[in-house]
């Protein structure tokens, strides 16, 4: 018998049904190690040693894999075809030579594109050795997150309060984020016009043409940069007559694009589809796994994570055979098309995504996906076809039109394209939809047929006042691009980083645009002041090819560890006679806008308002930045830093706002902002009444009612019937609340605390008690079966009082935020219950404090203690930790 190890158990189910009962496949769930969170993985005094580690749920995984290669006749590792995919044939194969199961028996590396009967078994046929260069790669690559995480979020934690971490390739993408911002920020709009003529052919037609010139001199997009001029012009073409010129019909070709590499992927799923990167992964994972067609299960596509864009010579004979049967032999070029890619540092590897058989159309295997697979395998299906058809023909006319007034001059153009041929457009169509830059060969309308020096009639002029805008924010399609093309993280990251940046807080996104937060745009700020070098986009991408250069044999891995530790080191030393009111004074300039946003009287932003003779500053607070007087403890004033430079504060102002008197106590009621947000005030000095805004009410809608109704809280709502003791209503730290004789009750909204009558609070209570004390409710009803853990027991997704989560057994393990509890995988499932119950697993040894929360996908630790001698390179941390078993890349 041989066995085959693959990564996850769909695979292993599968590959055993294409192999026969000679074999026996068996998953390693991912990594089966990796380095602990903890001080001393990484030690670049012993020449840069990795401890790793293997965590509980791995422990019986390698035990089911050593039982079954102990009375095997040979081991094949079968992982996916990538540097992750390397590295864990590398770990497994590790971890059972330290136990000594292997012996003589051989042991192949297997790779495999598609998972179909055919590659698998050509695969087997034509194994390999373990590639240790791309091995070498990866160690670099996990060295280099562990050693900038560890060592650099400690310093944030230090210097920054309230900055959670920063990543070698995550901190270098929330810099194009925030760099984009900042640009938005500085951007000056200015004013042009624009002026169109309606004209109308001696045959009836009509047709538009904008100016293109005037007084003798070609206009730009600003030439005309007043109502003045333009008006003055329209004049001008109102009294003109108007000739053709020349009419010039030029045919040109558009031809397709290659076929979707991850991150071409990734983009298009965005502009298309709406998916997120994560979810695009997602799902292109399971198209790839496969599914049940007709009694077998095939990968629908090729592998998922890629920057190659060349189909094999077999595909693009597939792909040329299914153009001929399905479109016609008009649609099929005379040569197969050949790509290469323009990424910057892309290795081309493997192929591009493709389906795995260009017969499977979408139609036919529709009823065995869900809607969003389909969706997915649609476009890689018509991209991949597409790819390898016909370039579309195209005529484009341009008509150049002169108007005359009397001597004075103007030129106006119109410009339209018609489709001769369809080609690739039949299949797949726009390009420039999937963030790509196409040509505009396709711009204008359609004209009507214009001949060369026939008078036009004039039929309308039309001036339009615009205004410049300032660059778009970054979409997660549009930052993976820009980020592919710096050469920055990998096709296999981006997913990753993206979802970092959301984890902690330092970005979110609105209407599908990524929007930096205050904490993000502060660690930025830190970092490009202080460590410059490492969120420079030149010297991250430099460092991604040296580390390509390892996975081909010409550089050595730890030679590159050690000449980036050497400056590095220094660097986070330096820091060390870093004071944090040098951190301010710099973050303070270098976030002028967002700090000290200007005000519409024209004064200094950065005096202080109330007290006027104190200067306003960043401070550094437990839970992150504020701004506040520097003439505090006599000067109280506080506000806090905003995502939108102040907006907040600014519709309150820099004074409290009075909104009136209350009618008991003759106290002012005033509206103010503060550094934990809006908050409404009755009072002054230390005895006054204070109450926050609750979560959905905005500054610009509290008025005089809704301010004393909030200083009014708790409310009282009538005595109980049974007790005759007193039912109040409230705003508590958990939401609104009734409470009774020291019963709570939440209630479903704010609004509710203000309108809720006895009647109804008196049910609420009786439902409350009904479910028992404390938090004994019944179990939440499953939403989705995962199937069985290794360990035994069923694994579900639920739906709980705080969201969705993976049960298995007594743990629960909450689903990240934005998670679709529908497309969670037993992968990420298991993934996460590793997480959790590693979590919740007493501590080998005594400590001062329960175990945190591991390092993150990309090697960065969430908490650490103060680090120990900074010469040893120890990344600090209280507890030992598990940590997921993801694939990272960055």
């Amino acid at each position: 018998m041989n066995v085959v190890v693959v990564e996850s158990p769909a695979k292993a189910k599968t590959i055993n049904k294409y192999l026969g009962p000679g074999y026996k496949v068996l998953a390693s769930f991912g990594h089966v190690r990796d380095l602990p969170a903890k001080d001393g993985s990484v030690l670049p005094d012993q020449d840069f040693e990795m401890v790793w580690e293997v965590d509980s749920a791995s422990q019986k995984r390698i035990k089911d894999i050593a039982d079954a290669v102990k009375s095997s006749d040979a081991l094949f590792l079968a992982t996916d075809p990538d540097r992750e995919g390397e590295a864990i044939s590398w770990h497994v194969l590790d971890v059972l030579k330290k136990k000594r199961v292997i012996g003589d028996k051989p042991v192949k590396r297997v790779v495999f594109n598609a998972i179909t009967k055919k590659a698998v078994l050509d695969a087997m046929a034509n194994p390999r050795d373990i590639d240790e260069p791309l091995v070498d790669a990866y160690l670099a690559r996990r060295a280099l997150d562990y050693l900038v995480g560890f060592n650099l979020s400690p310093v944030l934690w230090r210097k920054l309060p309230g900055a959670r971490s920063a990543g070698r390739v995550q901190s270098v993408a929330l810099r194009l984020v925030c760099d984009r911002e900042s640009e938005i920020e500085r951007f000056v709009s200015e004013e042009y016009w624009t002026i169109a003529a309606l004209l109308k052919t001696p045959r009836g037609d009509e047709f538009e043409a904008r100016l293109v010139s005037a007084d003798g001199k070609k206009l730009q997009r600003n030439s005309i940069s007043n109502g003045n001029d333009a008006n003055r012009i329209k004049t001008l073409l109102e009294g003109a007559t108007y000739v053709v010129d020349t009419v010039e019909a030029k045919p040109v070709k558009r031809n397709p694009s290659p076929p979707f590499t991850t991150s071409t992927l990734q983009q298009a799923a965005s502009s298309k589809l709406g998916f997120s990167a994560s979810r695009t992964m997602q799902i292109a994972q399971k198209l790839y796994e496969g599914f049940d067609i007709g009694g077998e299960t095939v990968g629908l596509i090729t592998y998922m994570r890629t920057d190659g864009v060349q189909m094999a010579p077999e595909a693009i004979d597939a792909a040329r055979s299914a153009i001929g049967e399905q479109f016609g032999n008009r649609y099929l070029p005379e040569k197969p098309r050949f790509y290469s890619t323009k990424a910057k540092n892309a290795q081309e590897a493997h192929e591009a995504i493709r389906p795995t058989d260009f017969t499977r159309t979408p139609d036919q295997v529709k009823r065995f996906l869900d809607s969003d697979q389909y969706r997915l395998y649609d476009i890689i299906w018509k991209r991949g076809i597409a790819s390898q058809m016909a370039s579309a023909e195209i005529e484009r006319t341009t008509v150049e039109i002169l108007a005359d007034n009397k001597g004075e001059k103007a030129g106006l153009r119109a410009v339209g394209s018609v489709i001769r041929f369809d080609g690739f457009i039949a299949a797949y169509t726009d390009a420039k939809e999937d963030g790509e830059q196409g040509d505009d060969s396709e711009d204008g309308a359609r004209l009507p047929q214009i001949n060369q020096a026939e008078a036009l009639a004039k039929q309308k002029i039309d001036a339009a006042q615009h205004f410049t805008e300032p660059p778009p924010r970054y979409s997660e399609a549009s930052l993976i691009k820009k980020m592919e093309e710096l050469g920055i993280g990998r096709p296999s990251t981006y997913a990753a980083t993206l979802a970092t940046l959301r984890d902690r807080d330092y970005v979110t996104i609105d209407k599908r645009k990524l929007m930096p937060q205050t904490k993000g745009r502060l660690v930025t700020s830190f970092l490009e002041n202080f460590f410059t070098k490492y969120v420079e986009y030149d010297f991250t991408a430099d460092l991604e090819e040296k580390l390509d250069k390892i996975s081909a044999g010409e550089l050595d891995w730890k030679q590159v560890l050690r000449e980036f530790w050497q400056n590095f080191f220094q660097q986070i030393e330096d820091t060390k006679e870093l004071r944090v009111t040098n951190v301010l004074d710099a973050l303070n300039d270098a976030l002028a806008p967002l700090v000290f946003p200007k005000r519409e009287d024209g004064s200094d932003p950065r005096v202080c308002q109330v007290c006027g003779t104190g200067q306003l500053s960043l401070k550094l607070g437990k839970y992150g930045a504020f701004v506040g007087c520097s003439n505090y403890p006599e000067c109280s004033y506080t506000r806090q830093l905003s995502n939108e430079g102040g907006a907040e504060a600014e519709a309150i102002g820099t004074e409290p706002k009075a909104l009136g008197t209350d009618p008991m106590t003759g106290e002012e009621i005033t509206l103010r902002s503060g550094r934990f947000g809006p908050y409404v005030q009755r009072g002054d000095g230390k005895e006054a009444k204070r109450s926050s805004l609750p979560r959905g009410w905005k500054v610009e809608d509290i008025d005089y009612e809704k301010a004393m109704a909030l200083i009014s809280l708790p409310r009282d709502i009538g005595q109980h019937p049974e007790t005759g003791k007193m039912i109040s209503a409230g705003i508590g730290r958990y939401g609104p609340f009734i409470l009774h004789d020291g019963t709570y009750a939440n209630l479903e909204s704010v609004e509710d605390v203000f309108t809720i009558g006895l009647n109804r609070a008196v049910t609420v209570l009786a439902e409350k008690q009904s479910k028992g004390p404390g938090r004994a409710r019944t179990a939440a009803a499953a939403l989705k079966e995962l199937g069985e853990h290794p360990s035994g027991g069923a694994i579900t997704v639920r739906d709980g009082r705080y969201g969705p989560y993976v049960n298995w057994g007594k743990v629960n393990a909450t689903l990240p935020r934005g998670k679709d509890p529908q497309s969670v995988t037993v992968e990420e499932a298991l993934a996460l219950i590793t997480e959790k119950s590693g979590k919740a697993a007493p501590a080998k040894t005594a400590t001062k404090s329960p175990a945190k929360k591991a390092a993150s996908a990309d090697g960065e630790a969430k908490k650490a203690a103060k680090p120990k001698a900074a010469a040893k390179a120890k990344a600090p941390a209280k507890s030992k930790a598990a940590t997921t078993k993801k694939k990272t890349d960055q």
